[in-house]
């Protein structure tokens, strides 16, 4: 069953990070010889983690889509340029409701539902966790990340595009709500509901 929810509350249902949703995400070849050992921080101050949650339903157009901003509390690179593996962190008590278009008490109701019991629950699951099992070149500066993301107490293995350019890693990942646990919320009889899949998009610069 869904949880009902006022339209003021809807789109709370995010989750990660990094990772990644988040989280999240990414990357890899760092410009090192093949075989070379390194580890390279992930540059928190230029990298960023964003959650898209749209909504559905046929009277949907009475509400609206929700854009989360996930920091990134820790994250690096390490390995070697054949063999690299990203590990991203992202703290779920840090997911920020952007949502320009609505008052600051609407983005404060969301954003308590959101990181509440019915959704991220982050007392009980306060990280999401992203790390890399294996990186695969697909074409000039561009690699299929595969990897497991732990989000709402559940780790699910995720792969997702991953292209550089002007000195980022850029990519988006589709998650599905549900498979970590979490029910998409749903008001008005359901007539208005998030739907189960979100986008995380990311743009990851790395440090020295």
């Amino acid at each position: 069953m869904g949880t009902e929810l006022s339209s003021n509350t809807l789109g709370s249902p995010m989750k990660k990070s990094a990772a990644l949703v988040i989280f999240t995400l990414l990357l890899f070849t760092a410009g090192k010889a093949s075989g070379d050992s390194y580890a390279r921080p992930i540059d928190r101050a230029h990298s960023t983690i964003k959650v898209y949650v749209y909504k559905s339903g046929i009277l949907s157009t009475l509400a609206h889509d929700h854009e989360i901003e996930a920091p990134i509390e820790q994250g690096e690179v390490t390995g070697s340029a054949a063999s690299p593996v990203v590990d991203v962190r992202v703290g779920s008590r840090a997911l920020h409701v952007l949502d320009a278009e609505v008052s600051a008490d609407t983005r404060a109701k969301i954003q308590a539902t959101m990181l509440g019991a019915e959704v991220l629950d982050v007392s009980r699951f306060p990280e999401i966790h992203f790390q890399s099992t294996s990186v695969e070149p697909s074409g000039a500066n561009h690699w299929v990340v595969h990897g497991n993301l732990e989000l709402h107490g559940q780790n699910h293995t995720v792969s997702f595009e991953v292209t550089l350019k002007d000195g980022f890693y850029a990519g988006t990942a589709l998650l599905k709500q549900s498979e970590f646990g979490i029910t998409p919320v749903k008001l008005a009889g359901g007539t208005i509901r998030v739907k189960d899949e979100i986008k995380v998009m990311f743009s990851i610069a790395l440090g020295p």
